[in-house]
């Protein structure tokens, strides 16, 4: 049991050799490209006006924001399936609840950091969690390292997947949601902002997770299963999102997601308090569709597809080193995507 603070995220293993090698992301917000691939297209009838939106430099709540304030509405009658990055280009949807009177052409709206591509009115609210996934065309510059040591990563991240640990924006800067949890939890602070709070034991529940799959690691189970595993819809792996009730692994498996459960029992004692309940995800990320150019000497451009959850950044992390431009922004929400 555990009640230190947890001031700093360890390092996680890799599922490969490090490249050595090094780049730079996001130099440019056109560095870094996202597509969400939705679960649905509108109808064409219906209480709801769907939006397809294409933002540059703008995080999706400000964008949600500045939609409602156009419509008329409440903030609480625009949703959206997951936020996107600030510092790239992205293209997501959006819903906003109109059932009545006219309906406003959005199209029309002039933004320097979004525009609406087109609109269609929908039976159905946008929910987080309501895509299939994300397409992603990223540009690494600045590239230095062997690129055969690279190459070697890229193939085996496209054959092989990457371990799905949660991105270290879900953690906040330096971690510090994951603190901001614990201490939430143990009535160390009060936390009235119903969103922080979501933030918070989201980051909290994230990292029970990855300290599961570090252990696997540890213990040499990458890609390997384990007797009294659950396994995904793929046959594979997963691990533990915890919440109220009884893990769903059995004998050695379920041995393993109880020892860190116990190594971290205020993390976990307080999301079951929270009122969570027991859920699982797959220990391996596989990007789909996934290639690779070198238009430069020293500039890298990777596409690929990942589900709904999953991480571009840990996809790169198996790949090669990369540091961003210093812009770090308090309390900007995480991309959850």
């Amino acid at each position: 049991m555990t009640n230190a603070p947890y001031t700093t995220l360890p390092q996680w293993p890799s599922a490969y050799p490090a490249s050595g090698a090094s780049a730079t992301l996001k130099l440019l917000n056109e560095d870094f490209i996202v597509t969400e691939l939705p679960l649905q297209q509108p109808c064409g009838e219906g209480e709801h006006i769907w939006l397809d939106v294409e933002k540059n430099g703008a995080n999706t709540a400000f964008v949600a924001q500045q939609l409602a304030e156009a419509a008329g509405v409440r903030e609480w009658d625009v949703g959206y399936a997951g936020l996107k990055d600030r510092y790239a280009v992205t293209r997501q949807w959006f819903s906003i609840y109109l059932p009545k009177g006219e309906t406003p052409d959005l199209a029309l709206l002039q933004h320097p950091e979004f525009k609406v591509l087109s609109q269609s009115r929908h039976v159905k609210k946008l929910r987080p969690g309501d895509l299939q996934g994300n397409r992603f065309r990223i540009v690494l510059r600045d590239v230095a390292g062997d690129r055969g040591a690279i190459e070697a990563n890229l193939k085996a991240v496209a054959s092989q997947g990457v371990p799905n640990y949660f991105g270290a924006q879900r953690f906040g800067f330096e971690g510090g949601n994951v603190e901001q949890g614990r201490a939430m939890r143990a009535r160390e602070i009060r936390v009235r902002n119903p969103k922080k709070k979501g933030i918070y034991l989201s980051a909290v529940r994230s990292f029970v997770f990855n300290e599961v799959l570090a252990l696997r690691f540890q213990q040499g189970l990458w890609g390997k299963t384990l007797p009294g595993d659950v396994m995904d819809e793929a046959g594979r792996p997963t691990g533990p999102l915890w919440g109220r009730g009884r893990v769903a692994t059995a004998e050695q498996a379920q041995a393993l997601e109880n020892g860190v459960a116990e190594r971290h029992a205020t993390l976990c004692d307080g999301m079951e308090h929270a009122g969570l309940d027991q859920e699982r995800r797959g220990l391996v990320a596989s990007p789909l569709g996934m290639s690779w150019e070198w238009p430069q000497a020293h500039q890298l451009v990777l596409t690929f597809s990942l589900s709904a959850g999953n991480y571009a950044t840990s996809v790169l992390n198996e790949i090669l080193r990369t540091t961003e431009p210093d812009r770090h922004t308090e309390n900007e929400p995480a991309a959850t995507d």
